[in-house]
């Protein structure tokens, strides 16, 4: 099921009665425990589609990233490189799934993008001894993913991988180090690697861009907060922890040191909110965060969101803007 338009979205979120209100939240969700919550509840909102109607890729298919014509050189895509294996999951796709769970090198691993946070993160599904797989439970809050377990139905924040309805309450997955960059990149930093395809028979227009026009509204959709940033709400940060970068300084000077966090950017990759297709997207360029070792740089875990969900999630984060 596709999302529902954006004035549809404002309409139900309005007059839809007892949108925070377990009482009729149990009707689909009978296992999750909705006594405990780290969060009120009122702060979590439709978005539109019910469980799942944004559909997880849970059997990703793969094929070697040089059989992959389709993909143009600046299609932007999540990376990861794990125990001698290497994959790329091309946002084309992610947007109209918005999490894969897949195993890599070894590792259980969730991919996720909350398309209207810009935000991409790669979690650990092993957790207590237990390997989690992840759904979408249809509603947002801070208009970022919140995404449920089908061991639980506990339901976890996307923005920061913490349990924060259900019986794991309290839970924190682990982030994994990851790239967004451009297919080009990717296939030249690890030309053996494998891009994920399409799912069969899923219907969806792949490469089209169901928010397009995103990069350039004034405000984010679905969002309740008030945000008094120093930039704009859907200006670009590059964000490691508490503290963030405008992409735009960084694309400014090219590189950031601060302590042994090396922050770089080069150009070459559309962005997946702009123009209806996709990869023709406006340049955003690639950003690499990397941590300086006695090994030398290794990847390191970050994000690049927009600045209303880092100000929203971290209230008391620091932007840097110049």
């Amino acid at each position: 099921m596709r999302r529902l338009g954006v004035g549809l979205i404002l309409a139900a979120i309005v007059t839809a009665p007892g949108l925070a209100d377990p009482a009729v939240w149990r009707q689909d969700w009978p296992r999750t425990d909705f006594t405990r919550h780290s969060v009120e509840l009122r702060e979590i909102v439709s978005g539109g589609p019910p469980k799942d109607g944004i559909p997880p890729i849970d059997d990703p298919v793969f094929a070697p990233a040089s059989q992959a014509d389709d993909l143009a050189a600046r299609a932007p895509v999540i990376s990861l490189a794990i125990g001698g294996e290497a994959k790329a999951y091309p946002l084309r796709i992610m947007v109209w799934h918005e999490i894969v769970n897949d195993t890599i090198g070894g590792v259980a691993v969730a991919i996720t993008w909350c398309p209207l946070c810009n935000s991409a993160v790669v979690f650990d599904r092993r957790l207590n001894g237990a390997v989690l797989s992840f759904g979408t439970t249809g509603k947002l809050r801070n208009s970022d993913l919140v995404m449920y377990d089908r061991q639980t139905e506990s339901w976890w924040q996307q923005f920061g991988g913490d349990c924060i309805v259900g019986a794991l309450l309290g839970s924190q997955l682990k982030p994994v180090a990851m790239r967004v960059e451009s297919f080009g990149r990717f296939t030249e930093r690890l030309p053996h690697g494998l891009v994920m395809r399409p799912p069969a028979g899923s219907g969806r227009t792949y490469g089209t861009n169901p928010y397009a026009g995103y990069d350039s509204a004034a405000a984010p959709i679905l969002y309740r907060g008030k945000y008094t940033g120093r930039v704009p709400p859907l200006a670009r940060l590059v964000v490691v922890g508490n503290e963030a970068w405008t992409l735009d300084l960084l694309k400014k000077r090219g590189s950031i040191e601060v302590g042994d966090v090396v922050l770089s950017w080069q150009p070459g990759q559309a962005s997946p909110l702009d123009t209806a297709a996709i990869d023709l997207g406006q340049e955003i360029g690639n950003v690499v965060v990397q941590r300086k070792t006695s090994q030398g740089l290794v990847d390191a875990v970050y994000d690049e969101s927009f600045a209303f969900a880092f100000r929203a999630f971290h209230p008391n984060g620091t932007i840097h803007a110049e």
